[in-house]
């Protein structure tokens, strides 16, 4: 693994530290190479809001997934003690974080505080990244890309003034612009609830 090379792309060093480089990493491990090419939180999280800004949500996350990829920065159980650095989020005024766990991008959403689980707050999430389907397991927020085949899906007759519902052998797709309608309309189904976001829509996927 050539460390200089991912200092220069990932870390944030420039061509001229390439001397400074050679020397500061020569006596290193390997886990201490990576720590020290890593760049700090505060960068991460500046590149990574830039990138959203200006190219969107999809191509943030794939920087942040690469990064973390290259630099090892997965993490089964992160939180704000930030034994490795993670992307933080502004989710209603409370402060939470996110990181991925693997590379098939299953990723962790946690709060720096204890906080309720809502279906808000899960909505909140899939508008941020409308690329995700966000679920909860064992008490905790992830989120990856799920492939629904929205062409198997044939509507049913719905008694909500503002939901459709939709249905195929495996899935069930509940959908709207009231949330709370959405969440209403899921409750009288069984089995993994992924939440989803397009344009104005609130959507919930029931996985039979």
């Amino acid at each position: 693994m050539d460390y200089i090379d991912l200092a220069l792309k990932y870390g944030g060093f420039t061509s001229l530290d390439k001397v400074y480089l050679s020397g500061k990493l020569l006596d290193l491990t390997e886990e201490q190479k990576l720590a020290f090419i890593t760049p700090p939180p505060s960068v991460i999280n500046a590149y990574f809001a830039e990138i959203y800004q200006k190219q969107g949500p999809q191509a943030a996350t794939a920087y942040y997934l690469d990064l973390s990829r290259q630099l090892r920065l997965f993490c089964d159980s992160p939180s704000f003690a930030e034994d490795k650095p993670f992307v933080r989020l502004n989710l209603s005024g409370k402060s939470f974080g996110f990181a991925y766990q693997n590379e098939e991008e299953l990723a962790r959403v946690f709060a720096e505080k204890e906080e309720d689980i809502t279906p808000a707050l899960l909505f909140e999430i899939a508008q941020i990244f409308p690329q995700y389907k966000i679920f909860v397991t064992d008490g905790k927020i992830q989120m990856r890309p799920v492939a629904v085949d929205e062409e198997r899906l044939e509507g049913l007759e719905s008694d909500f003034l503002l939901t459709e519902l939709a249905e195929s052998a495996d899935w069930v797709r509940i959908s709207g612009l009231n949330q709370e309608e959405v969440v209403e309309a899921a409750s009288a189904y069984q089995g993994q609830a992924y939440y989803a976001w397009s344009g104005r829509t609130a959507i919930i996927y029931i996985q039979q």
